[in-house]
């Protein structure tokens, strides 16, 4: 069973946003502003965002990396038009994985040199914007997308800065579905098969590409820098035989996101300034070894600025106890959202911690499954919690780190609609993302044409 601290009033500061508090009649404010304020303005589900406990968590990053230029929020985990312009504010540059999401970041007025675009297929048309827009650079992730983007390049009388994505074969043990760095996978070239060495000829002989480092991912969830410090010593083995076969001294090492967050009392806190110091001294001391100038260090970060800047509030519902065997009950509580707001849970086993925000709690604690409202079995979104008996219908339950991949993955299943999306910072509530309704579903539908 996940176990949560003894007291359920706490809220763990190493989880919870940096401006969580609980005020002395049990309600719970972010930045100043009373959860259940939010829910009673935006209805539920809501997701809350601290603004300044993401703004933190990127000068945190910027910092212990040396320079905000060196860290590219990886937009993936959360894009609005919003949160890019806080990510510009800060220094940061930015990935996208997508052409939808480059379009959000430019329709924010992001700087295209200080993008950074991924994918493992990118079509005609991504290509074309993102030489059109002139963005900082393009990863290669296929031979075929190398070759079209010179060409595209060449047709518009540009040249276009890329790395090259490599997988070095380094196990960042992780869910099999989020590590990205072992050889049988989708994204990248293989070290190991010559593959990547192949591309990054081919990337330095194409005409109109300028090749300026290479990138690598390790996984996701990682919490300590022996996976990125063993994928730098191969990738750093690239860039010597680049500089002896080839002559250039590539300037750039991209070594990905994949920084892991606490989502329960019990886990750890990542200490990003001491993984940097690490991974940075080891990149100096190999590339002192083979005799070629240190690579500027660049990271990806987006779990671990955005994830736990955030929770999502949900009312209770029904709370029911269900036989299992013959002297066994299992008490079941359901919220109004579940795995259209959040699949991580069925997606990845992923645990979360849960508390009530609208009041203190004084039960006895027992054993509860915390489960969504969709007509699917496996819409659990913590299978085993400790949780007070006296929490009922009509609390409101607050998840917390929910900042990164809840609703980018979010969906309509059964009808549901994406929830309200709200910033607080010194003591106000804006809206980010309004909730969508009916008339957004029904927006889609195309009626025949009748004759």
């Amino acid at each position: 069973m996940s176990m949560h601290l003894s007291d359920f009033n706490e809220l763990p500061s190493h989880v919870w946003p940096r401006n969580a508090r609980r005020n002395n009649d049990g309600t719970v404010t972010i930045a100043g502003v009373a959860l259940p304020d939010i829910v009673a303005e935006h209805g539920t589900p809501v997701m809350v965002f601290d603004e300044d406990d993401f703004r933190s968590r990127c000068r945190d990053m910027a910092q212990a990396f040396h320079g905000a230029e060196n860290v590219h929020y990886a937009s993936k985990a959360m894009l609005s038009t919003r949160i890019v312009r806080w990510v510009k504010d800060e220094g940061l540059s930015l990935d996208v994985a997508s052409l939808n999401e480059l379009l959000i970041a430019l329709r924010a007025g992001f700087p295209a040199e200080r993008i950074t675009v991924h994918g493992n297929t990118k079509n005609r048309e991504f290509l074309q914007r993102c030489v059109a827009a002139r963005v900082g650079h393009v990863v290669l992730d296929a031979p075929g997308e190398l070759v079209e983007l010179n060409e595209i390049a060449a047709e518009m009388n540009q040249h276009q800065s890329v790395f090259v994505r490599v997988t070095p074969g380094v196990d960042a043990h992780t869910h099999e579905f989020i590590a990205t760095s072992h050889e049988d996978q989708k994204f990248g070239f293989s070290l190991a098969a010559g593959d990547a060495w192949q591309a990054v000829v081919d990337a330095h002989q194409a005409s109109n590409l300028d090749l300026d480092g290479i990138h690598c991912h390790v996984g996701s969830q990682v919490f300590d820098a022996d996976g990125f410090t063993l994928a730098a010593d191969r990738l750093l083995e690239l860039f010597a035989r680049v500089h002896q076969e080839l002559g250039v001294q590539l300037p750039i090492l991209d070594l990905g996101g994949g920084y892991g967050v606490p989502y329960l009392a019990d886990d750890s806190e990542l200490d990003i300034s001491g993984i940097a110091t690490d991974l940075i001294t080891a990149v100096n001391n190999k590339a002192a070894f083979l005799g070629i100038d240190p690579p500027q260090v660049v990271v990806e970060p987006g779990r671990a600025l955005v994830g736990p800047a955030a929770v999502t509030i949900y009312e209770v519902g029904a709370d029911k106890n269900v036989q299992i065997d013959d002297d066994r009950y299992r008490r079941y509580l359901a919220v109004d959202g579940g795995m259209s707001d959040n699949i991580r849970p069925a997606l990845y086993g992923a645990d979360y911690d849960a508390r009530v925000v609208s009041r203190f709690t004084d039960g006895h604690q027992k054993s509860t499954r915390l489960v969504g409202a969709h007509c699917e079995s496996g819409d659990i979104l913590i299978p085993d919690f400790a949780c007070p008996a006296d929490v009922h219908t009509g609390d409101l339950l607050g998840l917390a780190v929910t900042g990164a991949y809840c609703y980018p993955m979010s969906s309509r299943y059964n009808a549901f609609t994406r929830p309200a999306v709200v910033s607080v910072r010194d003591g106000r509530a804006e809206l980010m993302l309004r909730r969508e309704t009916i008339e957004d579903l029904l927006s889609l539908d195309v009626e025949p044409d009748v004759h």
